[in-house]
């Protein structure tokens, strides 16, 4: 569908951020286990917060081992690149970082005493947004059991509530649900604005063949003049 006269602007673009955030994580952890003390100095301290509050954000690109690196990247890659292509790579970005920075910052003001690493926060996020916007995509529970990702994503919930009630297990749990939260609810902003855009462009459609019902060449003019805002309506949530 075009509109006479008007061009898209091409304005600053991102692609491919998952692949982009996965390559930054991983050259991170090499500098971790090259320069000592690397981990310490940009790790999460909740009692440091106020006075190092940067770690909000470089925690999330920090591990502690290599499995706790291999499982968060490899859900990044899974999920990350699948919700990208849908919500586009310039709002992905912004939900990931933000996403983590909240996370940190609920898992510091829940544990004083804590002490965290991991992009974990920010990928829960990213399985929020999923589950929001792909409900019932088939996913492999733990590599073996079959789910949509709405059961899936109610039982990761479960886990992380009773292992947040429980403690003492060494996982930031409450920054997993603080993740998760973010991720769903940017998801249902997101199918909401998508349920208004379609409401708004069923009207114009409605308006258009009202006004020319009468005209001699009503049966050849299909197209709906859209404005500029329509257009960046369109491409904002027509995409999901």
């Amino acid at each position: 569908m075009k509109q006479a006269g008007y061009r898209r602007k091409s304005g600053f673009q991102l692609k491919n951020i998952t692949l982009k955030l996965l390559a930054i994580n991983v050259v991170i952890f090499l500098v971790q286990a090259i320069i000592p003390k690397f981990t310490e100095m940009f790790a999460l301290v909740s009692s440091e917060i106020a006075t190092r509050p940067w770690t909000l954000l470089t925690s999330m690109f920090l591990h502690g081992g290599f499995a706790h690196l291999l499982f968060n990247m490899y859900a990044l890659f899974l999920f990350g690149s699948l919700i990208e292509r849908k919500i586009g790579s310039k709002r992905f970005l912004g939900v990931y970082l933000i996403s983590g920075i909240l996370a940190s910052l609920i898992f510091a003001l829940a544990t004083p005493e804590g002490v965290a690493v991991g992009a974990s926060g920010a990928i829960m996020a990213v399985l929020g947004l999923v589950i929001m916007l792909l409900p019932d995509l088939q996913v492999l529970f733990f590599f073996v059991i079959p789910m949509s990702m709405r059961t899936a994503g109610i039982i990761f919930a479960l886990i992380d509530l009773v292992g947040f009630v429980s403690g003492g297990t060494g996982i930031a749990h409450i920054a997993h649900l603080a993740g998760l939260a973010c991720g769903l609810a940017f998801g249902y902003y997101l199918k909401k604005k998508k349920k208004q855009f379609g409401r708004n462009f069923g009207k114009k459609g409605r308006q258009y063949r009202q006004s020319n019902r009468r005209s001699p060449y009503y049966d050849n003019e299909r197209t709906i003049e859209l404005s500029k805002d329509d257009i960046d309506n369109y491409f904002k949530y027509g995409r999901i």
